[in-house]
């Protein structure tokens, strides 16, 4: 691949989802803004390996994929007005509402970009298509590179992305920040799709590789920039000040030939200090609203006191296992029981974890679960219960989809044996 298509590469990944908010607000369709956008990536990919990169990529993109919505509105426009059973009504709502198109498409971008993260998030959506959708149109990426990333086969992506845009479309989604009684029901949406990307980079589910920084990096840059556009919602900041620890441990979360290291183990010399400093600083701005914390500036709390602590032994496993009973009470699940019982054994030892532990296996969503046998396997382990937690290591080993981990809990079985 030549410089100047690197180049336009480099400024499609930036300024993708900008112009397609913009032109999504324009002619009111997503799929067609996606197109209009593609069109003008086209148009640079034969000018510019002759012309050169222009000063401002960004301009000019949005200035060749502008002029080209503006034609079809206007001829759109014409047809319309050919059409003999168009009732005046629509005639007059057509001439008030787009008098001057190129103002239209100049209002600020922030607020295009929140809608479009509303747009691809949309509760009428299901998950994976709202990842698919989001990754998509707001992270720049290829159906391939979504593909890859999530270790689906392309045409499952494409199809998804496809029935996505259709299903907006057919629902008549309007581009638009939801009304103020709506907002909390998709910010939650919006937020969980983040994390939802940000967790497959951070411990992947399946394949070879243990973590995928490039996910993490996509979901934190979602996350920052939405913690731009809507700087008065704690959530938001929690979410940003949680991936922003997390990531700081990523090159220390795998060994010199990719195998997983886990928290306790790791080189802490190797953590990223500036994106800790960043996340304390957000969860600092999550905190200074007030209130009770939500679910996600509770995580980013937990994580914060891990980022904190020099070595493993100065961590205040205590503060942790507080906090694990209030996100407990505010969001109860099974899998932040599992996580309350980890922090309970740290601070109070392996059986007070295995109490909390034990009742899981009973739960149904559970029954796929990798971690759980996992978690039990180690403090059996603690126990010197040794038969016991072998078996469950074995049992994680056989559920999880990771390669590297499969590996990791196979070698944790091996060394079930009697001191």
């Amino acid at each position: 691949m030549s410089d100047t298509h690197h180049a336009i590469d480099a400024v499609w990944r930036i300024e993708s989802a900008r112009l397609i908010a913009g032109l999504a607000r324009m002619v009111g369709d997503i799929g067609l803004a996606e197109d209009l956008a593609q069109d003008a990536l086209v148009v640079a990919l034969e000018k510019w390996p002759a012309t050169g990169v222009p000063d401002n990529p960004g301009a000019w993109l949005m200035a060749t994929a502008k002029h080209r919505a503006l034609d079809h509105l206007r001829r759109d426009r014409m047809l319309d007005r050919k059409h003999e059973s168009l009732s005046h009504e629509l005639q007059a709502q057509q001439e008030a509402a787009a008098p001057d198109l190129d103002a239209a498409i100049d209002d600020p971008v922030g607020d295009d970009l929140l809608r479009l993260m509303f747009i691809a998030c949309h509760p009428v959506l299901s998950t994976e298509a709202r990842i698919a959708l989001t990754l998509r149109l707001l992270g720049g990426l290829t159906t391939e590179e979504i593909a890859r990333a999530f270790l689906a086969p392309v045409p499952t992506i494409a199809q998804r992305i496809v029935r996505a845009k259709r299903t907006l479309a057919e629902a008549r989604v309007p581009f638009e920040v939801p009304r103020p009684n709506e907002l909390a029901a998709r910010l939650s949406s919006v937020l969980e799709v983040i994390y939802l990307v940000f967790n497959e980079g951070y411990s992947a589910t399946a394949g070879e590789d243990w973590v995928r920084p490039a996910l993490c990096e996509d979901a934190l840059r979602l996350g920052r920039i939405l913690a731009e556009l809507a700087p008065q919602e704690p959530e938001v900041h929690g979410l940003v000040a949680l991936m922003e620890i997390q990531t700081s441990r990523l090159h220390a979360r795998v060994g010199p030939a990719g195998e997983p290291v886990l928290l306790l183990d790791q080189n802490r010399a190797r953590w990223d200090h500036l994106l800790i400093h960043r996340g304390l600083a957000a969860l600092e701005r999550a905190q200074r609203f007030g209130g009770s914390l939500g679910p996600y500036a509770l995580q980013a709390a937990i994580a914060a006191c891990h980022a904190r602590a020099r070595t493993a032994e100065e961590t205040d496993w205590t503060r942790i296992t507080a906090l694990y009973d209030a996100l407990a009470q505010l969001t109860p699940s099974p899998i932040v029981e599992l996580n309350r019982a980890v922090a309970y054994a740290m601070a109070f030892g392996p059986a007070a974890g295995l109490e909390i532990a034990d009742p899981l296996t009973a739960e149904a969503s559970l029954t796929g679960y990798h971690l759980l046998p996992s978690v039990r396997g180690d403090l059996l382990s603690k126990l010197g219960r040794f038969d016991e937690a072998r078996a469950e290591f074995e049992r994680a080993a056989a559920l999880t989809r990771n390669q590297s981990q499969r590996r990791l809990l196979l070698d944790r079985a091996a060394q079930c044996t009697p001191a």
